[in-house]
């Protein structure tokens, strides 16, 4: 899955691609929790989204979770409306591949779930995964309201501090306000529980996050 060419850099917004005005469509049920990925989300729910390297594997972890509802692959950060998989992978979107997670706070919270964000993957490799290269795989988190944005905020600092007692350098997670969240194609959902087999790359540090 991943692509071995320099897509190192982030595209200008003047240069991105120009996409199209219908959204990708989608049946919408998750084929292992059997919830809806799209809105309207249960009374109370909340959601955000993560970008942590191909997103087949990092969806697979996070519907593995307690007190998550629903999850979906997608495409988020970028210039380019309702962008397809071939557009994203040219680099020219701008897009990192996302996993929206819709969660219920009574049965879980953000920091459980940010500890199994930060410890799945290596959050300090820039505009990569281990070997998928492009900014489509750099590492990211995207919170839908001020609350989360400073419990994440927070959450990397303190995960940085620890990264650094281990040797590793910094932390190059981009943590902003959600912007548009694309869905992917149908194909890409659950992806892991179609093909349990295919391609995952995670890979954390081995360094344990504290909630």
């Amino acid at each position: 899955m991943g692509i071995f060419t320099d897509k190192s850099s982030m595209v200008a917004a003047e240069q991105a691609l120009a996409g199209r005005s219908e959204p990708i469509q989608i049946s919408g049920t998750h084929t292992v929790l059997g919830t809806s990925m799209l809105k309207p989300y249960p009374d109370g729910a909340e959601s955000f989204l993560i970008g942590m390297g191909c997103f087949w594997g990092a969806e697979r972890r996070m519907w593995q979770q307690k007190g998550v509802i629903s999850t979906a692959a997608g495409y988020a950060a970028g210039y380019t409306p309702n962008p397809t998989y071939e557009e994203v992978c040219t680099g020219k979107t701008g897009h990192n591949e996302v996993v929206l997670i819709i969660f219920d706070p009574k049965k879980t919270s953000l920091q459980n779930l940010l500890k199994v964000f930060w410890e799945a993957h290596d959050p300090t490799q820039g505009m990569r995964q281990g070997n998928d290269l492009g900014t489509q795989y750099r590492s990211g988190l995207y919170c839908t309201t001020e609350q989360q944005l400073a419990i994440a905020k927070t959450s990397l600092e303190n995960y940085q501090l620890v990264l650094k007692a281990n040797q590793f350098s910094a932390v190059t997670t981009e943590v902003i306000m959600a912007p548009s969240f694309y869905y992917a194609e149908e194909y890409h959902q659950q992806y892991l529980d179609k093909n349990p087999n295919g391609y995952c790359g995670l890979s954390g540090t081995g360094v344990d996050c504290a909630v």
